[in-house]
C-alpha cells in the first residue's frame, strides 16, 4: 500500500491524544485501519418522514418546530436532569427527550426553533418519541440538503460517538480516491473469479455512490462484499492454520493420572451423564494421553451440561500436579461457575478460588498468595487471571468459556502464564450454535466436540411473539405469575453507539414497572453498575427476594434461577437468534412451566418476522442456526451482522458459508512461496494486531 496508509491517526482532523486512545480501543492505529473498519450497517437518511407517519420501532429524519422545551428530575441512585422536548410539523406531535446534555444542545432546543433530528422512534407514556436523538438547527426557508445515498454506520466504542467516527474513517477514504492503491490479491485470481479490485472494492463500501450499490449493498449481494467476505476468512484461515502447526510441536503439561478423582465425582453426582458428556470426557482424557498440546472446541447447546464436564476434566489435570484456570466473560458467568466447582470439587479435597477484577487489598492478596503456593488447584474468574500480578505455580489446563467473547490476545496472555515455556491444554467452550461442518472449517486450529443431546428433566419453554400494544395485558400477567411464587427476566435491548443508551432503556422499563406494580419487588441489573451491586441483586433475585428483574443482555450467560419461569424480551429482532436463545435458556430449568415473551413493534419486516417464528417453533440451538442461514442474507435489508463472532470485520460464518470452497482454493494459493509478502499483508489487513494467532509460546 502507499505510504500515506500506514501513517498514524494523528495526521488526521480531529484525532487528539484522547480520540487516539479510544480509536486503538478499536484496533485503530493507522489509516489503512480505517480502511478496513467497514461499516456494520446502513441507513436510509434520503428523505423526511412526517411525524404523523411515525411508527415505533423505525429510525427516521423528522423536521419539526420546538413547542415547548423543559426539564425533569427523576431519581436513579442520585437526582438527575433529564430535557425533554415537544416537537411538531403539519402532521403530528412528538418528544424528544436527553438524559445526558450540554447547555449548547438545550439552546438548540429552544422554542421556536426548527430540527432536524434522525433517530429511532418509540412508544412511552402514550405517545411516540426520540431518546437522544442526532439533531441540528435548520432554517426550514433553506433546509440542508438530504443525503444522496445510504449512511454507513461504523463500529465504535464508549465515548467515541457516531459521527466522529464517520468524519475520521472518511479521511482516508478521501485519500483513497484520490490515491491508486496496490492490489492485496492475486489478479489472476481476481479476474477468474470476476471480483472487484482492492480500491474500487473498497470505496463502493464506505461510499455507495449508485442506488443500484446501495441496493446491492443492503442485500449483500454486492461484489465487493463477496471479495472482501473471501479475503477476510482465506485470512483468518491462514493464521489459524499456521497457529495450529505452532501448537502441535510445542512442550506440554504430562497428564498420568489414575482419573481415581474423577471416578468420584461421577459417582457422587444426583444426576446421570448423558451419552454425549461421556463421549466428550473420553475425548479429553485422549487428548491429555495424546503426548500433544490439547487444543479442542466443545460445542453444547444452552443447558446441555458442559459445566461438569469442564470440572471432570479438572481433576486428571490436578491429580497429575497441575493447576487449572477457567475464564469467563463475566463477573455474573464466572461466580455461578465458582459456586458449581466448590460444590462438586472442594468435598473431593480440591481448592477452588475465583478471582475477580473487584477483588481489592487483602482479599485479593490472599487469593494470589493460594494461586502462586497451588494451594488453589482450580481457579475460576475473568479477564482478571492473565494480569501480571497473578503468578500460577503449575498451570496446565485451560478452560475458555463463551470462546467469542475474548480477543485472542486475551487467551495468549493465559497461555503464556505457564512454567517452562509449555503450552498448557485448552478447552474451549460455546453454547453459540454453528453447524458441525462450518464448526471445523472456520475453527481450523481446533479439535472439534459436541455435547448434541440435552440431560433428562430440562423442561421446554413456550415461546411467544406478542405486540407492544399488549404491554399492559403482558404486565399484568407476570404480575399474576409474580403473585403465585414465579419470578420473571425482563430484557431491555437498544443498540447503540454505547452502552449508555441500552442502560437507560432498562432505567426507564425498570421505573415503568415499578409505577405500575407497586406490590412487587423489582430490580434491575445492568453493565455499568459496579461488579459488587450487580452480584448483590443477582443473588437477592436467586434467593426469590425479588419478584422481576430487569436488566440488559448482561444476564444472557451465568444467571441460574430455577424459579424463574417468564423471560421477556424487548425488541428481539435487534440480537441475533442464537443470543435470543441463549437469553430463553434461563428459564424452563425449575418445575414451573415456563415461557419466552418476545416483544416487538408492530412493523416488523417480514425477514425479522421470520426469525422470530424460528425461535418460537424451535428449542434446538443447532436447528435454530441452520434455520436462521435459510433465510437470512439478501432478504435482510439494512440488518445488522449477527452477535458473536466480533472478530470479524465482514464476514458471517452462518451466511457466508456459501464461499468457503473459494475461501480454501484463496488460502491455500496464499500458501505458495512466491506470495509470502501478499500473505503477511493479507494477515495484517484482516487480523492486525490479533497477529496473535500466530504467536503461541
Amino acid at each position: 500500500m502507499e505510504d500515506w496508509s500506514s501513517q498514524g491517526l494523528r495526521y488526521l482532523k480531529g484525532v487528539g491524544p484522547k480520540i487516539a486512545e479510544k480509536l486503538q480501543k478499536l484496533g485503530l492505529n493507522t489509516q489503512r485501519d480505517l480502511l478496513f473498519h467497514l461499516p456494520l450497517r446502513y441507513e436510509d437518511r434520503t428523505q423526511i418522514t412526517a411525524v404523523g407517519a411515525l411508527q415505533p420501532g423505525q429510525r427516521a429524519v423528522v423536521q419539526a418546530e420546538v413547542l415547548h422545551v423543559g426539564s425533569s428530575f427523576r431519581r436513579q441512585g442520585r437526582s438527575r436532569k433529564v430535557l425533554v422536548a415537544r416537537l411538531a410539523d403539519h402532521s403530528g406531535v412528538f418528544t424528544v427527550r436527553l438524559f445526558y446534555f450540554n447547555a449548547r444542545q438545550q439552546q438548540m432546543l429552544d422554542k421556536g426553533n426548527w430540527i432536524r433530528c434522525f433517530g429511532e422512534v418509540r412508544f412511552a407514556q402514550g405517545e411516540l418519541e426520540m431518546i437522544h436523538p442526532e439533531f441540528q438547527v435548520i432554517d426550514i426557508e433553506d433546509p440542508p440538503a438530504l443525503d444522496q445515498n445510504l449512511t454507513p454506520i461504523y463500529p465504535t466504542t464508549e465515548g467515541l460517538h457516531q459521527q466522529s467516527i464517520t468524519k475520521i474513517v472518511a479521511q482516508a477514504v478521501d485519500k483513497l480516491q484520490s490515491h491508486d492503491m496496490a492490489e492485496t490479491l492475486p489478479q489472476d485470481w481476481l479476474k477468474q473469479h470476476h471480483f472487484p479490485d482492492f480500491r474500487s472494492a473498497m470505496l463502493n463500501l464506505h461510499r455507495p455512490t449508485s442506488r443500484q450499490d446501495t441496493q446491492l449493498i443492503a442485500q449483500r449481494t454486492h461484489p465487493a462484499q463477496s471479495r472482501f467476505v473471501v479475503e477476510e476468512l482465506a485470512a483468518h484461515r491462514l493464521a489459524l492454520l499456521q497457529r495450529r502447526a505452532e501448537i502441535r510441536i510445542k512442550k506440554n503439561p504430562k497428564i498420568t493420572a489414575t482419573v481415581q478423582l474423577l471416578n468420584r465425582l461421577v459417582s457422587s453426582l444426583p444426576f446421570d451423564l448423558t451419552g454425549a458428556q461421556e463421549k466428550v470426557v473420553a475425548d479429553l482424557l485422549c487428548d491429555f494421553d495424546s503426548g500433544k498440546p490439547m487444543i479442542r472446541l466443545l460445542q453444547g447447546d444452552v443447558g446441555s451440561g458442559k459445566t461438569i464436564v469442564a470440572a471432570l476434566a479438572c481433576l486428571p489435570v490436578v491429580e497429575s500436579g497441575f493447576q487449572c484456570a477457567l475464564m469467563a466473560p463475566t463477573e455474573i458467568l464466572a461466580e455461578q461457575h465458582f459456586r458449581n466447582f466448590q460444590q462438586w470439587l472442594e468435598p473431593l479435597g480440591v481448592g477452588v478460588v475465583n478471582l475477580m477484577g473487584a477483588d481489592k487489598g487483602k482479599k485479593r492478596e490472599k487469593k494470589l498468595a493460594a494461586i502462586a503456593s497451588a494451594e488453589a488447584s482450580v481457579i475460576i474468574g475473568t479477564h482478571a487471571l492473565f494480569q501480571a500480578s497473578v503468578e500460577f505455580k503449575s498451570l496446565g489446563f485451560i478452560i475458555i468459556d463463551e470462546q467469542h467473547r475474548f480477543g485472542v490476545d486475551q487467551r495468549l496472555a493465559l497461555q503464556k502464564k505457564t512454567i517452562n515455556a509449555e503450552m498448557p491444554h485448552q478447552l474451549i467452550m460455546t453454547a453459540t450454535p454453528i453447524p458441525r461442518t462450518m464448526a471445523m472449517s472456520i475453527y481450523a486450529d481446533l479439535d472439534y466436540s459436541q455435547i448434541d443431546e440435552l440431560p433428562p428433566g430440562r423442561k421446554p419453554v413456550t415461546t411467544s411473539i406478542v405486540s407492544e400494544q399488549q404491554r399492559q395485558s403482558l404486565i399484568q400477567r407476570v404480575a399474576d405469575s409474580c403473585q403465585q411464587g414465579g419470578q420473571a427476566y425482563w430484557v431491555c435491548t437498544l443498540i447503540e453507539e454505547s452502552d449508555a443508551l441500552q442502560c437507560e432503556a432498562a432505567e426507564v422499563t425498570f421505573e415503568s414497572l415499578r409505577q405500575q406494580l407497586p406490590g412487587l419487588s423489582i430490580a434491575l441489573v445492568h453493565g455499568r453498575m459496579k461488579s459488587a451491586e450487580k452480584d448483590d441483586v443477582i443473588q437477592a433475585f436467586k434467593r426469590g427476594d425479588t419478584h422481576i428483574l430487569v436488566a440488559t443482555t448482561v444476564i444472557e450467560v451465568g444467571v441460574d434461577v430455577p424459579n424463574a419461569s417468564i423471560m421477556i424480551i424487548e425488541n428481539p429482532e435487534r440480537l441475533g437468534l442464537a443470543q435470543i436463545h441463549q437469553l430463553r435458556g434461563r428459564v424452563g430449568r425449575g418445575s414451573r412451566e415456563s415461557f419466552c415473551i418476545l416483544l416487538v413493534k408492530n412493523n416488523l419486516s417480514e425477514t425479522a418476522r421470520n426469525r422470530m417464528d424460528i425461535i418460537r417453533n424451535h428449542q434446538d440451538g443447532f436447528i435454530i442456526a441452520e434455520k436462521d442461514l435459510e433465510i437470512r442474507g439478501a432478504g435482510e435489508v439494512l440488518g445488522t451482522r449477527q452477535t458473536g463472532e466480533a472478530s470479524f470485520k465482514i464476514a458471517d460464518i452462518l451466511r457466508d458459508q456459501k464461499w468457503f470452497a473459494q475461501v480454501d482454493e484463496l488460502a491455500n494459493l496464499i500458501q505458495q512461496d512466491q506470495y509470502v509478502d501478499m500473505r503477511r499483508q493479507l494477515l495484517q489487513n484482516w487480523v492486525g494486531e490479533r497477529q496473535g494467532y500466530t504467536e503461541v509460546g
